[in-house]
C-alpha cells in the first residue's frame, strides 16, 4: 500500500466525530479547522496540499496545492505524525449535524467523487484532487460547478454528509434523481448528469430549483437530507432582521403574525 493503513473509530449520533489511531511514524492528514483533540507524541504539521506529491519535488509540491485552488480550498492541509513509540489517537469533528462517512478506497477501485466540501480527512499518501464535468449542463446547473473532488488511493478517506445520509447501490442502467445539493459522492463508474425538472407550475411555482442530479448505475451514491446551503438558508431566514427585529415586527400586521405563528412577542 502507497497509503498508511490507519484504523479508526467513529463517535457520536447527530455530531459526529472521528477517532484515528496511528502506528509508530503513521500519519493522517486533514482539512484546516476540522482538528479536535491528539494525544502526546503526534507531530502536527502545515503542508502544501495534500502530501500526495512531496516526494516529486517542489513541483510536485505546487502542482498538489494548485489542484485545491481550483475547488475553493485553502493551499494548506495539515498531517498529523505519530512520533511516539506506541499508538496515538488523533480526532476530528463533523462540521455541521450529520454523518462521517468512512470511505475505503480498495473497495471503489481507487477512486471516489465527493462535493468539495465534503472531505474531513484521510490516511497520508491518499490524493485530494479535482475532478472536471466533461458535461456543460452538469457543470453549468448542477450545483458543483465544473470541478468536483475526487480522492484516489488505496487507503482510508472521510467524508461528511449533513443530517441522515441514504447509501444507494445502483444496478447496471438504473437511473435515481435527486436534488442537486443532496448529492455527497458517488463511485466512479455511476454516470452523473443534470435534468430540467420542466412544465411553467413546477418552475415558477415549484420551490424546489430547475434542475436535478440524475444518477446511473452501476456503482454506489452517498445522499445527504440536509445540505449545508439548506441548513445555512432556513438558519438565515429564521433570524432576526437588522436592529434585532424580525420582518412586520412593530406593525400590527407584524404582532398579528407573530401571534398565528405562535410567537406571542409583540
Amino acid at each position: 500500500m502507497t497509503a498508511h493503513e490507519v484504523d479508526y473509530h467513529i463517535y457520536g449520533e447527530e455530531m459526529q466525530y472521528v477517532e484515528i489511531e496511528l502506528d509508530p511514524q503513521e500519519a493522517v492528514v486533514a482539512e484546516a479547522g476540522n482538528f479536535m483533540m491528539m494525544d502526546s507524541g503526534i507531530r502536527m504539521e502545515t503542508i502544501f496540499g495534500d502530501g500526495s506529491g512531496q516526494d516529486q519535488g517542489i513541483m510536485g509540491k505546487l502542482f498538489s496545492a494548485g489542484k485545491r485552488l481550483l475547488t475553493g480550498e485553502s493551499l494548506f492541509m495539515t498531517v498529523f505524525l505519530n512520533e511516539f513509540q506506541g499508538k496515538r489517537k488523533v480526532s476530528f469533528a463533523a462540521p455541521y449535524p450529520g454523518k462521517i462517512i468512512p470511505i475505503d478506497l480498495t473497495a471503489y477501485q481507487g477512486k471516489f467523487i465527493c462535493q468539495k466540501d465534503a472531505f474531513l480527512c484521510a490516511a497520508k499518501g491518499v490524493s485530494v484532487g479535482i475532478e472536471f464535468s466533461k458535461k456543460i449542463g452538469r457543470g453549468l446547473f448542477g450545483g458543483e460547478g465544473f470541478i468536483m473532488q475526487k480522492l484516489e488511493g488505496d487507503g482510508m478517506a472521510f467524508v461528511h454528509a449533513g443530517g441522515t445520509l441514504a447509501r444507494k447501490e445502483l444496478a447496471a442502467g438504473e437511473v435515481l434523481k435527486v436534488d442537486t445539493g443532496c448529492v455527497v459522492g458517488f463511485t466512479q463508474t455511476v454516470d452523473y448528469d443534470i435534468e430540467f425538472i420542466g412544465g411553467i407550475k413546477n418552475t415558477v411555482f415549484g420551490g424546489e430549483g430547475l434542475f436535478f442530479a440524475t444518477l446511473r448505475g452501476p456503482g454506489v451514491v452517498y445522499i445527504q437530507s440536509l445540505p449545508f446551503s439548506r441548513l445555512a438558508g432556513r438558519v438565515w431566514s429564521a433570524a432576526p432582521q437588522a436592529g434585532g427585529k424580525q420582518k412586520g415586527e412593530g406593525s400590527v400586521l407584524g404582532g398579528l403574525g407573530n401571534l398565528l405563528d405562535g410567537d406571542n412577542r409583540f
